[in-house]
């Protein structure tokens, strides 16, 4: 099984990869390739997907993690070169989302709408877990959230007449069950990491030994990521790799942790399961 991270904020120095806020990766795995995410625009997405040595032609399934932009922005330009392969995200995928900014209410959903997601994919929305191909699974809805979740403090939803912040029901990650043990691969984890990682266990039955990808710890203060710290010396720690929306002063605070234990995830990184 592999995981490529097409996607990130980040490339390696002299890389002829390309940075933009968003998150996207491909995961190999029995002779099937999964998307899981799109990035903020088709055109990053299919450059780095193409110097990678992925065509869109590979893809036998897409996962979307939740509706924002910057994982669902490159879904328009990929769905006019894919043939109607399955979608898998959850029911509350198409709410309308929105952020405060100083010019008013500024829409952050996906770069298409439900008609034309269900005319060029095989649309399964879902809020249960989905095996999307061998070992691979959505952990779907995670709904029991009594640890911080990974908020942006600008992200609102219309409710009646007025405004409230986003519930991020949509919000799901990907589980890759290798010979290992489970994979978590996170989008953004605006579910809270913590409340995710206690989700894989009741459900799955078992700790992550890896996670990978963002968990929105960029707004965290220092109690929560001393708290979040503590909380995942008790699940082994996992190995982690970790990137775009993780937050510099919390991959530097997890670094400190955990050591070697912690790398890097950008555009480009590959790493290879049993």
């Amino acid at each position: 099984m592999i995981l490529t991270c097409v996607v990130d904020d980040r490339v390696p120095p002299d890389s002829d990869l390309r940075a933009e806020h968003g998150a996207s990766f491909v995961v190999q795995t029995d002779g099937q390739t999964v998307l899981f995410d799109t990035g903020q625009s088709a055109e990053v997405l299919l450059s780095n997907m193409a110097r990678l040595g992925f065509s869109p032609a590979q893809i036998d399934a897409l996962v979307l993690s939740h509706a924002h932009s910057d994982h669902t922005g490159g879904l328009a330009g990929l769905l006019e070169k894919v043939q109607r392969i399955p979608c898998y995200a959850h029911p509350d995928l198409f709410r309308e989302r929105y952020a405060e900014t100083k010019s008013g209410h500024k829409m952050v959903g996906p770069s298409s709408d439900r008609a034309s997601l269900a005319e060029r994919t095989l649309l399964k929305l879902n809020a249960e877990p989905v095996e999307v191909s061998p070992g691979v699974w959505t952990t779907g809805e995670i709904p029991d959230r009594t640890e911080p979740e990974g908020r942006g403090r600008h992200h609102v939803v219309r409710q009646g007449d007025g405004w409230v912040p986003d519930p991020y029901r949509d919000d799901l990650s990907l589980v890759l069950k290798t010979a290992e043990g489970l994979v978590l691969v996170c989008g953004c984890c605006h579910a809270g990491l913590l409340n995710v990682l206690a989700h894989t266990r009741r459900v799955f039955g078992q700790d992550p030994v890896a996670i990978i990808g963002g968990i929105h710890l960029a707004q965290a203060d220092a109690p929560t990521l001393d708290h979040v710290v503590e909380e995942l010396r008790r699940y082994g720690p996992p190995n982690l790799w970790l990137g775009h929306c993780t937050g510099e002063r919390a991959f530097q605070t997890l670094k400190e942790a955990f050591c070697e234990s912690l790398s890097l995830c950008q555009a480009g990184t590959e790493i290879r399961f049993s």
